[in-house]
C-alpha cells in the first residue's frame, strides 16, 4: 500500500480517509444520492424538457429543502441535461397596417393584472400522414393558460371562431374588458369573427404588419408545443390526424395547462397561477 501512495503522490493517510468516505459515506453525500434520485424520478416524468431551475421548484413544491445551485450541480454530476429548442426568429417590423385591420392595442404589454383581460390568438400549421392541419389557439395571457384550441383541415375562419366559442365557452367575460390580439390574418378580418367580437363585446387589437414581436407569447407557446411533440417540420416520424389529436388533447390539457411550470408566472402552472389569484381575491373579500 505504502508504494501505491508513492506512485500515486498521496500520503498515506489522505489514502485511508478517502478509503472510509468511500465505504461509509457521510450524511452530504447520503442526502446527495437521496437528491439525485429524486431529481432523475422528476427528469424522467417531464420527458428530459425540465432544467436545474423548474426541477428545483417541483422538489421545493414537494417540500424538499434544495438549492437552485445544488440541483445544477446534481444535474451536471449525473450527465442530465434538458432538450432546448431553437432560439425564436424575429421577424422583420414593416411598421405598416394594412386597412382594415385593427390598431395595436396591446403594444406587446403581455402581463395583464387580472384573468379575462387579455387573450392572444395565432394559428399554426402541423405536417401529418395525412397532409397538413392546422391549430388555431387562444391564450389568456395573465396566466399563459390555453383556454380553447380546435385542430382542423383547413385555416378558415370557422376554425379560429371554433376555439374562440371553446374559450367563451368555459370563461365568464365582462362586457367591455376583454381584449383579443392577433396578426392580420384573413381569418382574423373575416365578417363572421368581427361579428361574434362584437356580439361579446370584446376589444379587437391586431398585431402590426410582419411584426411576430407583437404576439409572441403565442409564438412561444408554439415552437414550445412542437418542440416538446417532436412535431417540428423536420420531424422524422410523422402522426395520423388522429394521433396529432390526441396528443394535443393530452399535452395541451392534460400537461401545459396542469402541470407545466412556466417560469414568467413564478414558475406554476397557468392553472396553479389562476387558482392562487382566486384565493387572493377571497383573502381580500374577507378581510376587515
Amino acid at each position: 500500500m505504502a508504494w501505491l501512495c508513492r506512485q500515486l503522490g498521496v500520503a498515506r493517510s489522505g489514502f485511508y480517509a478517502w478509503r472510509q468516505r468511500q465505504q461509509n459515506p457521510g450524511r452530504r453525500a447520503r442526502e446527495n444520492a437521496v437528491l439525485s434520485a429524486q431529481v432523475q424520478a422528476v427528469f424522467e416524468r417531464h420527458r428530459g424538457f425540465y432544467g436545474a431551475p423548474r426541477i428545483h421548484q417541483e422538489l421545493r413544491a414537494a417540500d424538499h429543502k434544495v438549492g437552485r445551485h445544488r440541483v445544477a450541480r446534481l444535474m451536471r454530476n449525473a450527465a442530465l441535461k434538458a432538450k432546448t429548442r431553437r432560439g425564436f426568429r424575429p421577424c422583420q417590423n414593416t411598421g405598416n397596417r394594412a386597412s382594415g385591420v385593427a390598431e395595436n392595442l396591446l403594444q406587446q404589454e403581455f402581463s395583464p393584472a387580472a384573468p379575462n383581460r387579455c387573450w392572444a390568438g395565432d394559428i399554426t400549421y402541423i405536417r401529418t400522414t395525412a397532409g397538413w392541419r392546422y391549430l388555431a389557439v387562444w391564450i389568456d395571457l395573465y396566466s399563459r393558460r390555453v383556454i380553447g384550441w380546435a385542430m382542423g383541415a383547413t385555416m378558415e375562419a370557422t376554425l379560429v371562431l371554433e376555439a374562440l366559442n371553446r374559450a367563451l365557452g368555459q370563461r365568464q367575460i365582462e362586457p367591455d374588458q376583454l381584449l383579443v390580439h392577433t396578426d392580420q390574418g384573413s381569418q382574423y378580418r373575416a365578417t363572421a369573427y368581427r361579428q361574434r367580437l362584437v356580439a361579446h363585446q370584446i376589444t379587437c387589437s391586431m398585431s402590426a404588419k410582419g411584426c411576430c414581436w407583437d404576439n409572441a407569447v403565442v409564438e412561444s407557446f408554439f415552437s414550445t408545443l412542437k418542440h416538446e411533440l417532436d412535431l417540428d417540420d423536420d420531424a422524422e416520424t410523422l402522426l395520423s390526424s388522429q394521433q396529432l389529436q390526441s396528443r394535443l388533447s393530452f399535452w395541451i390539457d392534460g400537461y401545459y395547462n396542469r402541470e407545466r411550470r412556466h417560469s414568467t408566472i413564478g414558475y406554476l402552472s397557468p392553472i396553479a397561477y389562476e387558482q392562487q389569484f382566486v384565493s387572493t381575491r377571497k383573502l381580500k373579500s374577507v378581510r376587515p
